[in-house]
């Protein structure tokens, strides 16, 4: 069997595997990357925040991206009833941060970055799947097959995960847990949209379904995303299997979306669904490998944190095994687990009051304080490592308290009246 020695072989070529290899191969280091889909292939989770900027930035990825001139994302646009919305602009957030970041097809966004870690001069091989993974005390051997059933195998000195859904390591080495948040659905479809005005490239819409959400974002020029949220039974409801009725009877349950979308919808694709999304592992890194993306956990897509996470662990852990690479200590556990886990536990806050209805609460408020609004920006643009940040450094107490205070704001102000 042909045997390939490199320093690192990344399992995956998303955002995360395509951090961390820029990030080693701009350190020197030997790496081969490799991936299971031809891209361009389709993935969801079609819209950044400023916080995945940075590490873009920090991979030398930025400029490629910029040059794709995809649609500026400036914000946040939260709707409930006709007259209830909450809209939180990007450049003013607490963090000292990016004011922006992008939307786009996933498909040409993990494309453009595959395509610049190649012409930095990182080995990329297509279609190739990894099938066994054996470690001893030296050397990581991976066993690889490729499209027409051709096998080899690489010799590294390390291996990062960054399979994303297909949870390689988490498979074979029996890393997988069950996610402690309930199983929810994601039905989405593209569907043709008129030209887009200015209003509608600033922000992603979330729209407040009460049992469920759904997001509208346009991804590039008469192409818009839109996806419904919910547990089984609420999209149950409306039939036994997801399909094109199904979706254009969802659009009609807010005046947003019928409005906007409902009549004469063209859909680009049948609608999609996705169950039971989150996952998560038992740990985040062992001997001679690492987790990265959403091999490591996954938790909702409502305030658009996969690919931050991706692009985050991908940086984090390029920069860390740069150092133990190179004969310097590292301390996964603090610097690598304890920091990203962190920031799970930040937006796993969130996105739990965004379910208890606490956040809704806070975001429909008649009067707000600048202030906590800021803090909260911050949070939504993935600023969650930011711990300068009360609503950052304090979660998991201050978004209830701050509901509960405006709550008995309002019941005073209707006792008074």
């Amino acid at each position: 069997m042909r045997i390939e020695k490199v320093d690192v072989l990344v399992i995956g070529a998303g955002p995360a595997g395509s951090v961390a290899a820029a990030i080693l191969h701009q350190n020197g280091h030997q790496v081969k990357v490799v991936e299971k889909q031809q891209f361009p292939r389709f993935v969801i989770g079609e819209s950044l925040l400023p916080r995945c900027l940075d590490n873009l930035q920090k991979a030398g990825l930025l400029e490629a991206v910029q040059a794709q001139q995809f649609p500026y994302k400036r914000g946040a646009s939260f709707v409930r009833a006709a007259n209830e919305s909450c809209t939180f602009d990007f450049s003013e957030q607490f963090t000292d941060g990016w004011e922006y970041a992008y939307q786009m097809p996933r498909a040409n966004f993990d494309k453009t970055l595959a395509d610049e870690i190649v012409r930095q001069g990182v080995a990329l091989s297509y279609q190739e799947s990894v099938e066994k993974v054996v470690f001893d005390d030296e050397k990581a051997f991976i066993n690889i097959q490729n499209n027409v059933g051709e096998q080899y195998q690489i010799e590294a000195k390390f291996v990062v995960d960054a399979s994303g859904y297909g949870r390689v390591l988490p498979r074979l080495l029996d890393l997988g847990r069950p996610s402690n948040f309930p199983a929810r659905t994601a039905f989405f479809a593209h569907i043709k949209d008129k030209p887009h005005t200015e209003n509608t490239e600033l922000l992603t819409e979330i729209i407040d379904l009460d049992t469920a959400w759904a997001w509208i974002i346009p991804i590039q020029e008469g192409v818009t995303s839109i996806g419904f949220v919910g547990d089984a039974e609420f999209l149950e409801q409306y039939g036994d299997h997801y399909d094109e009725n199904i979706f254009t009877k969802l659009l009609d349950t807010h005046p947003t979306l019928k409005d906007n979308y409902a009549q004469n919808v063209e859909f680009v694709f049948s609608p999609k669904v996705i169950k039971g999304y989150s996952v998560g592992v038992k740990q985040m890194y062992g001997d001679r490998y690492v987790l990265v993306g959403n091999s490591t956990e996954f938790l909702d897509p409502i305030f658009s944190s996969g690919v931050t996470f991706a692009t985050e662990t991908g940086a984090v852990a390029g920069e860390l095994l740069h150092r133990q690479l190179n004969g310097m200590p590292v301390d996964w556990d603090k610097d690598y687990v304890n920091y990203i886990q962190h920031g799970i536990e930040v937006f796993r806050t969130y996105i739990k009051e965004w379910y208890t209805g606490n956040l809704q609460t806070i975001f429909f408020a008649t009067e707000k304080d600048p202030s906590f609004k800021k803090q909260i920006c911050s949070v939504l643009a993935g600023y969650v490592w930011d711990k300068t940040n009360p609503y950052v450094k304090k979660h998991r107490r201050a978004i209830p308290l701050l509901a509960d205070v405006i709550r008995r704001q309002k019941q005073a102000a209707a006792a008074s009246q």
